[in-house]
C-alpha cells in the first residue's frame, strides 16, 4: 500500500481513483497530479515505481491538504460564526446556509423531526 501525505491510498485501484481517498484532492486535481508526474492514470498503484512514487509526493505536497485543509476550514467556518454574519448564524444554528427552502426539506442538517402538539381550543 502506497503511502502518501500519510494516507494509506489502496494499491488495487487506478491511480486516479486512489488519489482522491486524500482529503482534498478530487477527480480533476488527482488527474493533473499524475500528468505533472508523468504517470500513466489507467495504471493500478500497485504497478508504480520507487520514482513514480516520490514524483506524485512532490507533485501532491503543492497543493494544501488533508489537516492543514480541514484547519483552515474549520477556521473560516469560525470566523464566520464569530462575526455574525448570515452565514454564521446559519451554522451556529445548524440550518441550511445556500438560501434552501427549509418548511418541508433539508432534513439532514435539521435532524430528527421534533412533533409539536396543537393547541387546545377552547370551549365555549
Amino acid at each position: 500500500m502506497a503511502r502518501i501525505a500519510g494516507v494509506d491510498i489502496p494499491k488495487n485501484k487506478r491511480g486516479v481513483i486512489s488519489l482522491t481517498y486524500i482529503y482534498g484532492v478530487g477527480n480533476s486535481r488527482a488527474k493533473e497530479v499524475l500528468a505533472k508526474a508523468n504517470v500513466d492514470e489507467s495504471i493500478k498503484v500497485q504497478d508504480w515505481t520507487d520514482d513514480q512514487i516520490a514524483n506524485i509526493r512532490e507533485q501532491v505536497g503543492t497543493f494544501t491538504i488533508e489537516g492543514e485543509l480541514r484547519t483552515e476550514t474549520r477556521m473560516n467556518i469560525k470566523r464566520l460564526m464569530d462575526i455574525g454574519c448570515y452565514r454564521g448564524i446559519r451554522h451556529r444554528t445548524s440550518l441550511p446556509l445556500r438560501g434552501q427552502r427549509t418548511k418541508n426539506n433539508s432534513r439532514t442538517r435539521k435532524g430528527k423531526r421534533k412533533t409539536v402538539a396543537n393547541k387546545k381550543k377552547a370551549t365555549k
